[in-house]
């Protein structure tokens, strides 16, 4: 799954907007208080966390996009 998919999948979901960023796809504006992320690193791996109170904090590293977007999904629904 990429991050158009992982978009696609928790529309379907009905997971709310707010709950989340997904770099390049789905950035809301503005920025909710706190929400889950997927983003890619400057080293090209993904990353998923959680961001509150102005600082990201990453929960997992994943190899892949694919990776990262599923475990964004599970985080979510």
């Amino acid at each position: 799954m990429d991050r158009h998919g992982l978009w696609a999948a928790l529309r379907r979901a009905g997971v709310a907007d707010g709950y989340y960023r997904i770099e390049d796809v789905h950035e809301p504006t503005p920025a909710p208080p706190d929400f889950l992320f997927v983003r890619r690193t400057s080293g090209g791996a993904w990353e998923t966390g959680v961001y509150e109170r102005g600082t990201y904090h990453v929960i997992e590293w994943h190899p892949s996009e694919d990776a990262a977007c599923a475990h964004l999904l599970r985080l979510l629904t």
